[in-house]
């Protein structure tokens, strides 16, 4: 491609609103337009950028064993009735109807329409297990998008869906994918960091996200020196330390009945430390949570057993509850391990006015002895004994609690929100925290929507089974964004050989003469050798070719100037030294530098 053929349009200032390298660097090398907030569109040279990350998605799928297709962007809102999501889901889809008044969406993610595709054609257990896969784009009203194309309104993404037998064919296809991703973003030269997730609105049970470390990124991840573990904050799980007692000794069992104690304007754990002169650790927190959409059985518990269920999407939940939540002193409730343990859509603090509702007292007084709402029991409570708590009325606390013996937990979970510093639950290895953002993300959803979207096939005996499902996601630009997160400098983008929009630059200082002939014989060398080359042909200073080019991030740059010829110069944009090389024979070590690189990505 020649540069006066193609759309280079860079800017000296990023605009106010870019705040992370990448946006900043897209914006400024002209790769991405803005059309509005939260809609970028990409302009000639970010497009091939784009199709180079899509092309390597691509390949590595193909070579798993999995099915390109491509489902209709705009979707029949009833196939998200059937699934359950149609409400679930409102505040982030864009939604409309045709002229027959039928409930339209442009789709925010593709189980349904994958779901409802295969249910068409699936007949016999001899048409499993299978992957299908599209690249596609969405829309998600997000209420704050930002960051440029990492977190936006309209994107694409790679969706891909396994359709399996059984648990061992779905464990197959997930460790396939999983193993194809690794290939995926090795190839790209991104440093992925492999953790477990919560499902969240997706639903089942395995999970694993693959993340790039980012100082601005959305999620917080912890992991441990000493071992393989890695995990999202909102699915991380930590050693149970034993709780000790204020001589930091373990706690023993007490015989002592419970003794209420008057404790005006003691409200918070730190007062109840002052007032006790007890440590945090002897305290049971107990909070009152509303939670929506809760599908755990609550029939066997005397406060739910009459309550009102809804069935919608093959599932059964009670759209609103209330639990009392029980965790050691000196730590956090985690609300979406609380909502997975519950099998609800989500949970939050319930309001004043329902704490007192609920459990006859403020929170700060709330406790567990004779609350008449379920208990969840976090395990740091497990080997508590001797606790203090609060007395079920304001401005009272009582001693001397027994867990087990003055209340029953309904449910022992781990709810725990877990930090830095705490033990990995595998070998004890104190955490560290980083910040990330996700490419990825792999989930097991079992029968989740096939089951509500009315999915089954005849096995061997000719009876009716209900098939499990996978589900595996990569964003395209999200993932373009973070290769120029790892890959850049004051000066621009570094662009890793697979993924540059060119991996030559030849520049002539001036397009003419013999610097016109060398320039030429050296494009056309490369052209032939399929080396994607752009030639800077414009009739621009040198300085502004050279920023431009180091700006947008060529990975190899050729300057052709008559003061070195018959020599030119090549610089690798990584290196800090240009060498001097004749210019015969520079476009065959520009292209063997190219293959080096590329071999590198592709071991």
């Amino acid at each position: 491609m020649k540069a006066t053929k193609t759309i280079i349009s860079t800017l000296r200032e990023a605009p106010n609103d870019a705040v992370i390298a990448s946006h900043q660097l897209m914006m400024r090398a002209g790769l991405i337009r803005k059309l509005g907030n939260g809609l970028y569109a990409y302009m000639p040279v970010g497009l091939r950028a784009f199709r180079k990350v899509e092309k390597i998605i691509r390949e590595e799928l193909d070579n798993a064993g999995l099915l390109e297709m491509r489902p209709t962007v705009i979707q029949p809102g009833e196939l998200w009735k059937q699934s359950g999501r149609w409400d679930k889901m409102a505040g982030e889809m864009l939604t409309s109807q045709n002229r027959a008044g039928q409930d339209m969406i442009v789709s925010p993610t593709a189980e349904e329409a994958f779901t409802a595709l295969v249910r068409e054609g699936l007949s016999s257990y001899k048409q499993l297990p299978f992957t299908l896969y599209q690249i596609n784009t969405k829309y998600r009203d997000e209420i704050r998008p930002r960051y440029g194309v990492m977190r936006g309104r309209e994107f694409t993404m790679m969706d891909a869906y396994s359709f399996d037998k059984d648990q061992a064919d779905l464990d197959a296809s997930y460790d396939n994918v999983a193993a194809a991703y690794r290939r995926i973003f090795k190839r790209m030269g991104l440093s992925t960091i492999s953790v477990k997730a919560d499902t969240g609105a997706m639903g089942g049970s395995g999970s694993e996200e693959f993340m790039v470390e980012s100082e601005v990124g959305d999620d917080t991840l912890l992991l441990c020196p000493n071992c393989s573990y890695a995990a999202n904050v909102e699915k991380a799980s930590c050693k149970t330390e034993v709780p000790l007692d204020s001589n930091g000794n373990p706690q023993k069992k007490t015989d002592l009945p419970i003794e209420e104690v008057a404790t005006p304007n003691v409200f918070s754990i730190g007062d109840m430390e002052k007032f006790f002169g007890e440590k945090s650790t002897t305290f049971l927190k107990a909070l009152i949570y509303k939670v929506y959409n809760c599908a755990v059985d609550l029939s066997n518990t005397e406060f739910y057993k009459d309550a009102k269920t809804v069935t919608e999407g093959g599932q059964t939940y009670i759209p609103e509850t209330f639990f009392c939540v029980l965790i050691r002193g000196d730590l956090d409730v985690n609300e979406t391990k609380l909502a997975a343990e519950l099998k609800a859509s989500g949970a939050e603090l319930a309001s004043d006015e329902d704490v007192l509702k609920y459990s006859g007292a403020p929170h700060g007084f709330v406790g567990p002895v004779g609350i008449k709402i379920p208990i969840i029991a976090d395990k740091s409570t497990i080997d508590m004994h001797d606790c203090i708590a609060g007395a079920g009325k304001e401005g009272f606390h009582i001693k001397h609690v027994e867990p087990g013996r003055d209340y029953t937990a309904f449910m022992t979970a781990d709810v725990r929100t877990c930090k830095e510093g705490d033990a990995c639950p595998e070998c004890g290895g104190k955490f560290y925290m980083k910040k990330g953002n996700e490419l990825g993300h792999i989930f097991k959803l079992g029968t989740k929507y096939t089951k509500s979207m009315g999915v089954t096939y005849l096995d061997v005996n000719g009876k009716p089974v209900t098939p499990l499902m996978g589900c595996y996601g990569i964003g395209v630009d999200r993932t373009l964004a973070s290769i120029i997160e790892e890959h850049h400098d004051d000066k621009g983008i570094c662009w890793t050989m697979s993924t540059a929009p060119y991996q030559v630059a030849v520049i002539p200082i001036m397009y003419k003469d013999k610097m016109q002939e060398v320039a030429d014989k050296i494009y056309e060398e490369l052209k032939a050798a399929g080396i994607d080359v752009i030639l800077d042909d414009r009739n621009e200073r040198p300085g502004v070719k050279f920023t431009d080019a180091e700006l947008i991030g060529y990975p190899i740059r050729i300057v052709v100037g008559d003061k070195n010829l018959p020599n030119v110069e090549l610089k690798v944009r990584t290196q800090a030294e240009a060498e001097l090389v004749p210019f015969e024979t520079a476009a065959k070590k520009a292209a063997e530098i190219v293959q080096e690189e590329l071999d590198k990505l592709n071991k």
